[in-house]
């Protein structure tokens, strides 16, 4: 189904690129080719027609790359040519230790009052 969409791609680009080539900057293109009046189209059709074709080609080729990622195999695969390099697994020590039991008010240590202020040196 990939294929399809890729060719469906291809060609709707190549279409896009012949419609860009028939149009000329400025807006002269096709419709300076249809200058009389008793042509079927008319000048100012042929610029909307032209234009028109070129939007709707490219919204396809954005449809189609859309559906053509959807529908794609799977392109990313666990493999991988770059050979990893063995990593050493070192054991750290023993994180298992308990937490100090809480203290209950009977067992708090006693308040101490504050110490008198230590003399200044150097007098």
């Amino acid at each position: 189904m990939t294929v399809v969409f890729i060719v469906l791609t291809l060609l709707v680009a190549i279409l896009l690129i012949g419609v860009v080539l028939i149009q000329k900057s400025k807006g002269g293109g096709l419709s300076s080719a249809f200058a009389g009046s008793n042509q079927i189209m008319g000048v100012r059709r042929t610029n909307n027609f032209i234009e028109k074709v070129t939007w709707i080609l490219a919204g396809a080729i954005a449809l189609l790359s859309v559906l053509c990622t959807f529908t794609m195999p799977d392109a990313i695969t666990t493999r991988t040519r770059v050979q990893s390099t063995a990593t050493e697994q070192t054991t750290g020590g023993n994180y298992d230790t308990q937490a100090p039991a809480a203290q209950t008010p009977a067992q708090a240590p006693a308040a101490q009052t504050p110490a008198a202020p230590a003399p200044a040196a150097g007098k």
